[in-house]
């Protein structure tokens, strides 16, 4: 995997004040990868040391009223051509500069306060197609003891499971709000596993309930909450579909957005939501595009091939119809299945990282589709995606 990254997180004094801003775990990150250094400022030419920069009104700014913002674009494009040279998936630049800030940057007051922009050479990046993220989001995705990452896993996925060098075991039924009557069915378990994969903390919960069996949905979000208490920030979900024919092919794919098309939200059913005063949950990027680009790359430098898609989560428990399999297809729908979207509502609402893997057994709508074919086509697969879901933990 290559990746791009701001050179100042690496060590390299090559910021304003003649210092660098190193980041543990970028560098972590950078020492499992080729990377492509870069830091568009030192390419401008300007000096280092040099006055503080920031965006105001379009151009960029010194503190001391310099305007330069045409070395900021002179450097952003020699690091540009930098970049094609090498081209890279993944770029982790420095946070709220004027170059290199990601969503925000600061504001031109000099203040330390933000505003939402891009920098210069960052929105560069993003009109190539290059993830672009801070170190901020590989810092909130770094794994640890106190922040395990969190694998729920759908029918005949729960193989993942027997990798994990356990230190202890939690039964479902003594997690909050996991209905005491559920029982597990066919491919699934209900004893979550708290250890490691690989010497990644890990929780892997090796099955699930769903609605269709009855169950509201704030129960079949109670895994997701029960790892965000045991303090895990990411959380990869894993689930079989059906692929849309003419929009995916059964195998393994990414999802990197969701329709819910359940009738439930977890939200609406969660007691915590009452009383606050703004119970609404931005649901854009609900996927991690980080730990989807992740993903991607190691399923390429693992030679497996992954396809990315839409979810569309229905109650279930039939399958889907001819009509239905065609109105999917046209609202864009890549993979369908009966679990997922509430679980990651939640997961959203608790500020969790996202990673989302489906195994497409089928093809949604085919006559020959049973829950029985779905635990076998898993099984085939089961090598392809522990490799991938094991090269994910590796990255993080």
């Amino acid at each position: 995997m290559r990746l791009i990254i701001s050179s100042c997180l690496l060590g390299v004094a090559c910021r304003y004040d003649g210092r660098s801003k190193p980041s543990a775990a970028v560098r972590d990150l950078a020492r499992k990868a080729e990377v492509v250094g870069v830091c568009p400022e030192a390419a401008s030419g300007l000096p280092v040391p040099r006055p503080p920069a920031e965006q105001r009104g379009g151009r960029v700014l010194l503190a001391d009223g310099t305007d330069v913002t045409e070395e900021f674009r002179l450097g952003a494009a020699r690091s540009l051509a930098k970049v094609r040279a090498r081209p890279a998936p993944l770029a982790v630049l420095k946070a709220k500069s004027p170059s290199c800030g990601v969503h925000h940057i600061y504001d031109g007051t000099y203040t330390g306060s933000l505003t939402e922009g891009e920098g210069v050479f960052a929105r560069l990046l993003e009109e190539e197609g290059i993830c672009v993220v801070s170190e901020e989001v590989v810092e909130s995705c770094k794994p640890s003891v106190e922040h395990p990452v969190a694998i729920v896993l759908g029918t005949g996925l729960g193989h993942l499971a027997k990798l994990v060098r356990p230190v202890r075991r939690v039964d479902y039924h003594d997690v909050e709000g996991f209905p005491e009557e559920a029982r597990p069915m066919a491919g699934h378990s209900f004893e979550a596993t708290i250890g490691s994969i690989d010497d990644v903390p890990v929780v892997v919960y090796p099955g699930r309930i769903h609605l269709y069996q009855g169950y509201s949905a704030a129960e079949v979000t109670s895994l997701v909450r029960h790892a965000h208490r045991l303090g895990c920030r990411d959380v990869i979900f894993a689930c079989a579909t059906g692929a849309i024919r003419g929009n995916a092919e059964p195998g393994l794919g990414i999802l990197c957005d969701q329709i819910n098309l359940t009738g439930r939200n977890p939200l609406a059913e969660w007691d915590e939501v009452r009383g606050v005063d703004n119970p609404f949950v931005d649901m854009t990027d609900a996927y991690s595009p980080y730990l989807r680009t992740l993903a991607r790359s190691v399923a390429e430098d693992e030679g497996i091939e992954v396809a990315e898609g839409v979810y569309a989560g229905v109650l279930g428990p039939c399958f889907e119809t001819e009509a239905e399999v065609r109105a999917l297809a046209g609202l864009g729908v890549s993979y369908v299945g009966m679990s997922t979207v509430n679980e990651v509502i939640m997961a959203r609402a608790l500020g969790m990282n996202v990673l989302g893997l489906t195994l497409a057994t089928n093809y949604s709508g085919a006559s020959d589709t049973s829950h029985q074919s779905v635990l076998e086509e898993s099984g085939r697969k089961e090598e392809e995606f522990q490799k991938l879901v094991r090269g994910v933990l590796r990255m993080l």
